[in-house]
């Protein structure tokens, strides 16, 4: 028994014994390489000689390019770099950055240098959406300026000169406002009243632009008319030259001959000359009340009345339902609304603007 024992025990022995041997070996053979931990790294005019005496920068003391990282340990910091190499550090980093400061950085697009404002701004200002909206429009090959289609985005633009179009449509590219207002019967056709009755600047109040009426209606009549602050669009509205087309609808009794019609557009003579209809037809009619529409370019003084009291049939009642391209539709009588972008382009285009 006490043999066996002793047995394990010396086999213990031996083990050890071995491992002894084997670094006895080595170290009388060639050195033993150190681990990657035990590896120096250290560069520059403080190198040892225990290290190399050149290195790979200061990559190769963080482990990013050159070699291992070194593990950090608690309560330790790593020693500072000597003061020489510091300098030539930051001597290196200044030739390399001396004279970089009147380097002026690239164009971001062609034209920049140019006055103006980008077109995407331009027209969200004007009301057709966010500047990516704007943008899309521009990829869609649907802006031009001054009759050529834009298709570069950022392209500087002078509101004040150039001509933008979208879709064909002259774009109000200012501070220019337009509004169609439902004119009850009563209102007078002016913006301020001496006489105190209710006109058309009382609609229009709250404003902070001054706006001005694009023509007039009789104070009975009913119906659209504009309002503005485009000088130029409001006088060519209401130019004979640019004969711009006003619908009415007007209630009068009948019966009415079946040529009434063709008399309204051959002409009626009135007190200051013909006066021609340009399109006439019969609406409604329940018994003898009828209810008819005229469409004519003129703008004279009670002119529907007029003409329709000559021929034999006084107006009782007179709606204007459309002032060129700009519609009455369902617009509540007294009630003022702002025109669509594509509703001001339409009504440039008619006076070719």
């Amino acid at each position: 028994m006490r043999s066996s024992g002793s047995g394990k025990s010396g086999g213990r022995g031996n083990h050890r014994g071995a491992g002894n041997n084997r670094d006895q070996k080595q170290g009388q053979g060639r050195p033993r390489k150190p681990r990657p931990e035990e590896r120096r790294y250290d560069v520059g005019p403080g190198a040892t000689k225990e290290g190399p005496k050149s290195g790979r920068g200061g990559a190769a003391r963080g482990g990013a390019k050159g070699g291992p990282k070194q593990p950090q340990q608690r309560g330790r910091t790593a020693p500072a770099r000597p003061r020489e190499y510091e300098a030539q550090v930051e001597e290196r980093n200044r030739d390399r950055y001396a004279g970089k400061k009147d380097v002026k950085l690239p164009k971001t697009f062609p034209g920049a240098e140019q006055e103006g404002e980008r077109i995407q701004k331009v027209l969200a200002r004007a009301g057709f959406g966010s500047r990516r909206a704007c943008e899309e429009l521009i990829e869609q090959a649907r802006v031009e300026v001054n009759g050529e289609i834009v298709l570069e985005q950022g392209r500087r633009v002078d509101p004040e000169k150039d001509e933008i179009k979208v879709d064909g449509l002259t774009v109000a590219t200012q501070a220019y406002q337009f509004f169609a207002l439902n004119k009850p019967a009563g209102v007078v056709s002016t913006m301020e009243d001496p006489e105190g009755r209710q006109c058309l600047g009382d609609y229009v109040t709250n404003r902070e632009t001054r706006l001005f009426h694009v023509g007039r209606l009789d104070t009975e009549t009913e119906g659209v008319i504009l309002l503005t602050n485009h000088g130029e669009l409001a006088h060519r509205l209401t130019h004979p030259k640019y004969g711009v087309k006003k619908t009415y609808l007007a209630h009068i009794v009948g019966p009415i001959p079946r040529d009434l019609g063709k008399q309204l557009k051959d002409g009626i003579q009135l007190e200051d000359g013909y006066a021609r209809a340009d399109h006439f037809r019969v609406v409604q009619q329940t018994g003898k009340n009828y209810l008819v529409e005229v469409t004519l370019h003129e703008g004279r003084k009670h002119i529907v009345r007029r003409m329709l009291a000559e021929a034999g049939f006084p107006v009782d009642k007179l709606v204007r339902t459309a002032f060129g391209p700009i519609t009455l539709g369902d617009q509540k009588s007294g009630w003022l609304r702002r025109l669509s972008n594509t509703e001001v382009g339409m009504l440039m285009q008619e006076v070719d603007l």
